[in-house]
């Protein structure tokens, strides 16, 4: 069975395309995004609503290599292991937080944001908090079964509580479902997310509970690739699995719509669901028919060798460069409005933008990769 430093190549692809297409829908460049870059409003699912949870599917991939390290470990040193990333994700979180308030006026003075609307929760932080509860369910319930059922509970349980205790007009709605009262009571209105114009967090305190069975899903979908090979019948196993998933997701989203936002039950099955297909679909591609003209897999493996380092620099990267001013425009808006913006009005212009921003990332990935540097956090 060949592998790349202990790795199928196929899932080092796709943890790289997850990346890439993250910076991508993350760095519009304008107000008026290309529309197949947009997350659904609400209900519904959108081609860019896949990226956020197939990271986190990518994730339990890793896990599945990544847990054998623990091995003849005791279990003391595997908590502390798994507390210390969980913790360093969140730090970096609120290092990128400080950075992205910090402001470089026109005028040449600075401003901070304050500490009083300091964000707690959000795309890092769920990272973090999916990593540590998935890593320590994996390490402490050696059976499958066990961790399946718990799976299921976590998804119908998340249901279950939106029904029970939201608004009885509207258990999903923006501010009417229970998990927003939740974030309000708890993390407080001035540490939530704005960017809807109103307090609602999509990354919420309750929403993270569904939201770590992508990750159970990507680990268990790694460890059977691991064990079955590169084989006609692990890539057809895992077609039937993923097919079944979506196919019960269409069937939930009749009780329980498919949606991104609140990050449903039925958006976790079909998000699952797609990403077994995607994986399959990459491990008979590359690993089985070796189809790689134009070495198209090392664009991708680039940003699958250093994933969190090259997303992490791409926000760095970002609060940098919009530091600086030319003519009262900082360098951000400078290549948007007067370079992309002018090349292509509109839509097609923050797409070509997007697409540079990503290719600044993937330069700073090439070069770690060239000089054999991989941050793992």
């Amino acid at each position: 069975m060949e592998q790349n430093n202990n790795r199928f190549t196929s899932l080092d692809v796709f943890r790289g395309m997850t990346i890439c297409f993250m910076i991508i829908v993350n760095n519009p460049g304008s107000d008026v995004s290309f529309a197949p870059l947009d997350h659904a409003k609400w209900f519904g699912f959108t081609p860019t609503d896949l990226v956020f949870p197939s990271f986190l599917f990518a994730m339990g991939n890793a896990m599945s290599f990544a847990m054998k390290k623990f091995e003849g470990l005791s279990s003391s040193s595997v908590i502390l292991k798994i507390l210390k990333r969980s913790a360093l994700i969140f730090l970096v979180a609120y290092c990128l937080e400080f950075l992205g308030s910090l402001r470089h006026n026109v005028d040449g003075g600075w401003s901070v944001g304050s500490i009083d609307h300091l964000r707690i929760l959000g795309v890092l932080p769920r990272i973090a908090l999916c990593y540590l509860f998935a890593a320590l369910m994996v390490y402490f319930i050696k059976s499958k079964n066990v961790i399946v059922v718990i799976s299921i509970l976590l998804l119908l349980g998340y249901w279950v509580i939106l029904r029970i205790f939201g608004d009885p007009g509207n258990h999903f709605g923006m501010l009417t479902n229970v998990g927003t009262y939740i974030d309000k009571a708890v993390l407080g209105e001035n540490h939530m997310y704005h960017g809807e114009g109103v307090a609602f967090d999509p990354e919420g305190i309750l929403s993270t509970l569904p939201s770590i069975v992508n990750v159970i899903g990507g680990y268990y979908a790694g460890k059977f690739i691991q064990e079955k090979g590169k084989s006609f019948e692990m890539i057809s196993k895992l077609l039937m699995v993923g097919f079944l998933f979506i196919f019960l997701a269409l069937c939930w989203n009749m009780s329980f719509p498919i949606a991104k936002k609140l990050w449903t039950s039925s958006f976790v099955l079909l998000t699952v669901g797609i990403d077994l297909i995607l994986i399959s679909a990459l491990v008979y591609v590359v690993e089985m028919r070796n189809w790689n003209p134009l070495n198209w897999t090392s664009f991708f493996t680039t940003f699958g060798k250093n994933p969190l380092a090259i997303y992490i620099f791409g926000d760095f990267f970002g609060f940098v460069v919009g530091w600086f001013y030319i003519n009262k425009m900082n360098f951000n808006e400078i290549m948007s409005v007067k370079v992309f913006q002018v090349m292509a009005p509109g839509a097609i212009g923050s797409l070509l933008f997007a697409i540079y921003y990503m290719l600044v990332c993937w330069l700073f990935g090439k070069i770690l990769d060239k000089r054999k540097i991989y941050i793992r956090v």
